[in-house]
């Protein structure tokens, strides 16, 4: 099973705020997931990130990708494998 780490997106039309998710890469963007492990508002100045590191770790070590935003994220956080 591919495991992807990657947005969930919540709130309302033109305000989005995200969930970082850790879910199948089969399933869709909001659908079914694994784990949450933090959220991302792009809404506010600065934009608010808070992780779950060792969830975030946890998941890295065990195989799961991020996608590139995401990956971001992490580098921004200092979080690596």
């Amino acid at each position: 099973m591919a495991v992807k780490i990657r947005l969930r997106r919540m709130g309302q039309k033109k305000a989005p705020y995200y969930r970082i998710i850790v879910a199948d890469a089969r399933s869709p963007r909001d659908g079914r997931f694994i784990e949450e492990i933090g959220i991302y508002d792009p809404n506010t100045e600065p934009s608010t990130v808070k992780v779950n590191e060792e969830l975030a770790k946890k998941w890295l070590n065990n195989g799961a990708q991020p996608t590139e935003v995401v990956s971001r994220i992490f580098k921004n956080a200092g979080i690596s494998k």
